[in-house]
């Protein structure tokens, strides 16, 4: 039977030889290609370095994060007992911590960044803190976390303890040259001018005022106290300030204080510390070169988490929620060890004969909506209505706990609430869903310094105050 032939699926050797021919002269050898990615790659690198170079910002205008430079200034970097590195512990910032069996870690002394001085006894402060204070000083050592140690702040005068000190300065010097405006040194017995001088506002003690900067980034209620018990205590102070809260509601009730992160598991398992060595050795030669810097750069402000900013320390790759109990119970059982230490460390003062003031930190959940500035809107969408509702459930028990430490020990803590502070504040207070703006802990530190005036330990009491 007669077949129709198709020219289009001729055999045809001159056809077939032709287009086979053609077709391996188009083609680039697979050889070719690889070993050209390598040359690209270097010619975009020198570009890169050209760039920066001529902009003037060789130096590196983002972090080994891809993340803005001042939150790596801010990121913990920890060393070994010989001060090295701690490989695989995370990609590392600038603020050096070593490990300490008594309160987990604590900052590196004799450190110096353009945003921070730390001084040779591991305290944010330009001078040293003696053992043996001088004739004449007066001691308020301020202890917390991040917030306290005024993470993100781009100088030691912006922090919370330096404005606090500021203004006890300032309080000295205006009872000194006006002091018609204070209460007299002795009361009189008669009634109307007795009135008259307890209408006053009452003098603080004179001296050299210091606000000691003692926080550490990442610190819950566990470091606190030992902190307290094992290193403030011997400074002699004449107050102490505690402001926190929030790292107690994100660390789990399993755990008694801040470590270093992954610090145990890899102890438990060197394979596994291992192979994060080599990863984390591999990201930074990668983000070391030129071109990861520039790449860096124009995105800082994206690649820079609210985990990485809030947290600092920890575990960032879930979202801020997750780190917030999961359960009631759970909730119950953090918000136990944050009252139970803190028992501890109101005791200790009260037997020390040192006042304490006890502060709940501020979080942005505690803002009006109304007077929120759009970056501020931008954090609260960001960090949405399952965090919202767990925090502010967190913040109320906390809350409560304060309540229940006030009442068990009326004489011996005086307790505030900052959750809302900054509630109707109409100008921007929030960095992040903690860290605060200079404004914010110039406003902050007026609180404390109000508190710490009333406080009678830190008045001139007045001859004849108590009439017999």
């Amino acid at each position: 039977m007669f077949k129709r032939r198709s020219y289009f699926k001729s055999k045809s050797p001159y056809r077939s030889s032709y287009f086979s021919k053609r077709k391996k002269r188009n083609a680039p050898p697979l050889g070719a290609i690889l070993l050209s990615l390598p040359l690209i790659l270097i010619f975009l690198e020198i570009l890169a370095r050209v760039a920066l170079g001529i902009s003037g910002e060789g130096g590196g205008l983002a972090s080994n994060r891809g993340e803005p430079a001042i939150v790596t200034a801010y990121r913990l970097k920890f060393l070994s007992r010989d001060r090295q590195p701690l490989t695989g512990l995370g990609d590392g910032g600038e603020l050096a911590a070593y490990r300490n069996l008594s309160v987990g870690y604590k900052l590196a002394p004799s450190q110096k960044h353009p945003y921070w001085q730390i001084n040779e006894q591991g305290f944010r402060d330009e001078e040293p803190v003696p053992l043996a204070k001088p004739n004449g000083e007066v001691r308020v050592f301020v202890l917390g976390n991040s917030v306290a140690f005024g993470a993100g702040s781009l100088s030691n005068e912006a922090t919370i303890s330096s404005k606090l000190e500021t203004r006890l300065q300032q309080r000295i010097a205006q009872q000194q040259g006006s002091p018609q405006k204070y209460r007299p040194d002795t009361l009189s017995f008669y009634k109307p001018e007795r009135d008259k001088s307890l209408a006053l506002p009452p003098k603080i003690r004179p001296g050299t005022y210091r606000a000691i900067d003692a926080a550490v980034p990442g610190y819950t209620s566990g470091n606190h106290l030992a902190q307290l018990a094992l290193e403030i205590l011997p400074y002699q102070p004449d107050a102490i300030v505690v402001l926190g809260g929030y790292t107690d509601l994100m660390l789990p009730a399993d755990k008694t204080a801040t470590t270093i992160p992954k610090l145990e598991r890899f102890l438990s398992d060197p394979s596994r510390h291992y192979w994060a060595s080599l990863s984390q050795s591999a990201r930074q030669w990668a983000a070391n070169l030129a071109l990861s810097r520039m790449v860096g750069s124009w995105t800082s402000e994206s690649q820079a988490s609210l985990e990485a900013r809030t947290l600092g320390i920890w575990d960032e790759d879930k979202p801020l929620a997750q780190h917030l109990a999961a359960d009631d119970e759970e909730l119950e059982r953090r918000i136990q060890r944050y009252r139970e230490n803190y028992k501890q460390l109101i005791q200790l003062c009260a037997g020390a004969g040192i006042p304490l003031v006890l502060a709940l930190q501020p979080e942005i959940t505690g803002r009006s909506a109304e007077v929120m500035v759009e970056q501020e809107k931008e954090i609260v969408e960001q960090l949405g209505q399952d965090y919202q509702q767990r925090v502010q459930t967190g913040y109320e028990k906390l809350a409560r706990a304060h309540d229940q430490l006030k009442k068990a020990y009326p004489n011996n803590v005086y307790i505030y609430n900052f959750y809302r502070l900054y509630e109707k504040t109409p100008d921007r207070v929030f960095e992040d869903p903690i860290h605060l703006t200079e404004a914010a802990n110039e406003e902050l530190a007026k609180r404390l310094y109000d508190g710490l005036t009333s406080v009678p330990k830190m008045q001139v009491i007045p001859k004849n105050a108590v009439v017999k």
